[in-house]
This record gives C-alpha cells, structure tokens and sequence, in this order.
C-alpha cells in the first residue's frame, strides 16, 4: 500500500492560521477531492475539527489520543502507524495522509510520495509544512496554475516520490 502526503503550502511553507487555510484555490480543492476520493485519508484531530465533518467518498481516519465517541464513517486511532496499519489490513491500495504539521512531520519519515501544491503567496501562520529534503525525494510531476478570477494566487501542484 502506497502511502501519500497531500498538503498546499505557501513559499514560507504555511499550511495554516488558526484552524484555517489561509487560501482558497478552487481548482486546488478539485485535485485534492479527485485524488482522495475512493481512499483512506489521515488527519490529526486538530485538522479534522477544522473541517468539522467526515469527508465525503473517503475513509477518514483521525488521530486522537482523547476520548471519542462512535461517528459513522471515521475510525479513531492512537497513533499513525495504527491508522496506517488499519488501511493496509482493510484493502486500501493508498492512504493519504492530510495532516496537521506533525502528522506530516512523522508520516515524511516513511510515505512514499508527497502531493503538494505550492502556492505564490506568503501568509501569516501558525502551522508549517516541513521541508523537503530533495537528496531523499524526487519531483517527478509539475503541474503550474496561473492566478486568475477563481484563484488569487498563482500555484502548481508538484508529485515528489521517495528516492533514498
């Protein structure tokens, strides 16, 4: 099972504010949806009360360490390797992991390749994605969405896969 970091980061490596994605990106939304739907997605708890819903043609799985009652269409774990665990056991052929900043932290030091779409802007922000070491991974696909009447920022969306 393949396992997949999907994030949008500014050029300061922003990924939010206060709960918040400090964008909106139409067509960046549109490729998150189309590559996850179908999957399994990992969140940290944090990001899932965020978006404050299951997503929709998707297993979401959070990551807790509090209590939690039942919710239709989410699995709680204790740690990402449960959760990664669970979709491999459960026939998923990739789990998408979709953050918060520490969840990607920890899932870089394993995941098999890394969907960001980089964005032309610097905003503020409290939570930051991390660095790609480029000696481990390898952009393999770049994909450039000029700015327009949808999009107040220009971005592309860039596929890296591991390579060490």
């Amino acid at each position: 099972m393949r396992v997949s970091l999907v994030a949008a980061s500014a050029r300061n490596r922003v990924i939010g504010l206060r709960g918040e994605i400090p964008w909106c990106l139409p067509d960046d939304q549109r490729f998150f949806r189309e590559l996850t739907t179908g999957h399994c997605i990992v969140f940290g708890r944090k990001t899932f009360d965020s978006i404050g819903h299951a997503l929709p043609n998707r297993k979401n799985l959070v990551l807790t360490r509090g209590e939690h009652a039942p919710v239709q269409n989410i699995e709680f774990f204790g740690d990402l390797a449960s959760a990664i665990d669970w979709a491999r056991e459960n026939g998923f052929d990739e789990c998408f992991i979709a953050g918060g900043e520490a969840i990607y932290r920890e899932a870089m030091e394993t995941a098999d390749r890394i969907h960001l779409t980089r964005v032309e802007a610097e905003p503020e922000g409290d939570t930051w994605f991390p660095e790609i070491d480029e000696t481990r991974w390898q952009c393999i696909a770049r994909d450039p969405h000029p700015a327009d009447e949808h999009h107040a920022h220009a971005f592309v969306i860039e596929t890296w896969e591991r390579c060490d």
